[in-house]
């Protein structure tokens, strides 16, 4: 396995716990104490790479990120002891869908590494996941086109671990044992969440009833002071299907 960038006794720990754990693929991995923002560093290795042909998937993972971003370029806290992780994965042909639904296919699997371990996750449409309605994880994913070609799809991750959450966040340290809630374990379990995600975005949407039975609710504020949205279910392409009185919706991404 290829060791590009820092190789401290953090990274050589994780690469071999990552190569122990017999993943169906391998990872160049760049880990950092400390950064900005671990998109900006992925953004400036994938320059090293001519014209975007990555031949196996790349993750920056930091200890701390000093300005991490989310959704709609929202302050993205990251203290030590969570997972702050941007990866770009090459997109195989036969993987279509737009962001809203790989994004539900990460979650999905995501949900699925954690329900393993018995934690009770729901998925917060579009891009949280939520632990008796406090967040412990949030996605943001974005597709990179070369032309009409998708060839790389990009995410953001942060999973609270043993970290400090603020109001509202829960970390897997409240949820399970200390030695079953460390960060270099759940690397492992994330990025096999990331491979299992294009797994499914090869297949047909059916799997989308599964996310369906994870959505952390049944209803939403309308927004206008009016009755409450009944989310109905998910379109074939991730959209939120509503319902109030005679009036129907889809919402692509919160609106």
């Amino acid at each position: 396995m290829r060791r590009p960038g820092r190789r401290g006794g953090r990274q050589l720990a994780l690469q071999r716990r990552l190569v122990a754990a017999d993943r169906p693929e391998c990872w160049d991995l760049r880990w950092l104490p400390v950064c900005s923002s671990t998109e900006t560093v992925l953004e400036e290795w994938l320059r090293e790479t001519p014209d975007l042909q990555l031949q196996r998937p790349r993750a920056v993972l930091a200890r701390h990120q000093r300005h991490g971003i989310g959704q709609r370029g929202r302050v993205w806290s990251a203290p030590p002891g969570g997972i702050w992780l941007s990866a770009a994965m090459p997109w195989p042909d036969q993987a279509r869908g737009g962001a809203g639904l790989i994004g539900l296919a990460l979650a999905l699997s995501l949900s699925q590494r954690l329900e393993r371990h018995g934690v009770p996750v729901r998925i917060k449409w579009p891009n949280d996941l939520l632990v008796d309605g406090r967040k412990l994880a949030g996605l943001l994913p974005r597709l990179v086109h070369r032309g009409n070609r998708l060839r790389l799809v990009r995410c953001g991750v942060g999973l609270n671990v043993c970290n400090t959450v603020p109001a509202g966040g829960i970390a897997l340290a409240e949820l399970l044992p200390a030695a079953a809630a460390t960060p270099d374990a759940w690397v492992v379990e994330l990025l096999r969440a990331l491979e299992h995600c294009r797994v499914l975005a090869a297949q047909s949407p059916a799997w989308l009833a599964q996310v369906e039975a994870r959505l952390w609710t049944d209803h939403i504020p309308g927004g206008d002071g009016g009755d409450p949205w009944v989310i109905e279910g998910l379109s074939p392409v991730g959209g939120l299907q509503l319902r109030r009185g005679d009036q129907c919706s889809e919402w692509i991404r919160w609106p």
